[in-house]
């Protein structure tokens, strides 16, 4: 199992890729790595955190797609009726945009730190943007 490490700032997190449910996305994500570039509150998706890409594309489809990530999940909107995404849910989150209700791939979940993770939404809701780095452990 690869696993990957999140850091930003004091915060550290593991997170495990799900390569057998959404290998097209794991693929593509980890050519993006070594990652560094910085998370911002969502607008409509409620607890989370996001990583907008524009008018970017990977060439993906949906696989392992969902719309309520859970604490931990992170999900990767391959664009379409909005921007190519990454959302990383710190709590309660419906993925969305300005054009209603999205499903991303979901690809990720931290399995370390995640007790950090509610506080780390947080500085990002009430400080700002933060840097963040992605890479293989």
């Amino acid at each position: 199992m690869e696993r990957v490490i999140i850091e930003s700032g004091s915060y550290r997190f593991a997170a495990e890729l799900h390569k057998d449910l959404a290998p097209k996305t794991c693929e593509a994500f980890k050519k993006m790595l070594p990652l560094t570039t910085r998370f911002i509150h969502v607008r409509w998706s409620g607890e989370g955190i996001w990583i907008p890409y524009g008018d970017e594309r990977l060439g993906l489809e949906y696989e392992n797609h969902i719309s309520h990530p859970v604490k931990g999940e992170m999900l990767l909107y391959p664009g379409g009726i909005s921007e190519m995404e990454f959302i990383l849910s710190y709590g309660r989150c419906c993925f969305a945009s300005q054009y209603g209700q999205l499903a991303g791939n979901h690809f990720l979940t931290i399995t370390e730190g995640l007790e950090q993770l509610p506080a780390f939404g947080k500085t990002v809701l009430w400080d700002g943007s933060q840097e963040v780095t992605f890479r293989l452990e």
